[in-house]
């Protein structure tokens, strides 16, 4: 078993556009939150309580979030084994759970790169098994937040090589940004940084994937408890983050649509967007 280093922290490590939420057990928080609704343990009574009552109002969330982390998985296999992608950079971690990134890449290909990004500290504490690569690869964690691209674009740049197609991921963290902070501008510039043949992965809430009901029920919850805020967006605008790209079929889908393995129907329908696309 090997493993780089993480890089060097820039300064304190987070965003200088904004800080990293405090540690607080007794208020919600999204990543804790997907981790209950996963089955995981890294998770608080408020986060547990803030789940179920979302699940009353919208009993397919639980699903949403597995059908969000399978996409993750089918995602970077498509992309390690099917684009000949060797080097990840996956942006809003989240608590570690089975088939993080880079199992996933080296069980196809052991010399695959993975860094990680995230501003967690329940994430930081994990960071070691994320740090846990094949002896061919290697992987790394940055204490960054999505908002500050050049820090986490030069501590990358340590361990990738930015001259080589590399695969973006921002799976299910988009919507935590507001319009005041740009989204668009921030995966611009993540895109604009790797060269063509390199993929953006994302996944992201969608806003026409709610009735207006459940959408209102689902927001008063968040927005009245968690740490963090969200904007769901539509098709029409997820879309707009892989402009000047080539989606890759079979387009923007509902995260259990894309490519989905064989087996029986899906027992429920996601609240997700995914796609992945291919720079020119």
């Amino acid at each position: 078993m090997n493993s780089d280093p993480a890089p060097p922290q820039d300064g304190s490590g987070t965003s200088r556009t904004a800080r990293p939420l405090p540690f607080d057990p007794s208020v919600p928080h999204q990543a804790r939150m997907y981790d209950y609704l996963l089955g995981g343990k890294d998770n608080y009574a408020a986060d547990r309580a803030a789940a179920e009552a979302a699940l009353k109002i919208y009993p397919d969330l639980a699903f949403t979030a597995q059908a969000n982390r399978a996409f993750l998985g089918r995602a970077v296999r498509y992309l390690a084994a099917v684009a000949g992608i060797r080097q990840f950079l996956d942006i809003g971690t989240g608590i570690p759970t089975a088939g993080n990134t880079h199992e996933v890449a080296q069980a196809i290909a052991p010399e695959s790169r993975v860094v990680y990004v995230d501003y967690d500290p329940i994430v930081l504490a994990h960071a070691r098994a994320l740090l846990t690569s094949s002896a061919a690869g290697a992987t790394a964690y940055i204490d960054a937040d999505l908002r500050d691209t050049g820090a986490i674009l030069a501590q990358a740049g340590q361990l990738l090589d930015v001259t080589r197609p590399v695969a973006v991921t921002l799976i299910a963290i988009l919507h935590a940004l507001p319009d005041s902070d740009d989204p668009y501008r921030i995966v611009d510039q993540l895109v604009d940084a790797v060269p063509p043949g390199s993929y953006l992965a994302l996944s992201h809430a969608g806003l026409d994937l709610l009735d207006p009901q459940t959408r209102e029920g689902v927001d008063s919850i968040v927005k009245g408890n968690s740490q963090q805020q969200y904007q769901l967006r539509s098709h029409e605008q997820v879309s707009r983050f892989f402009d000047g790209m080539d989606l890759v079929e079979p387009g923007l889908v509902r995260v259990e649509q894309w490519r989905p393995d064989p087996g029986p129907d899906n027992p429920g329908r996601s609240s997700l967007w995914c796609g992945i696309g291919r720079k020119r």
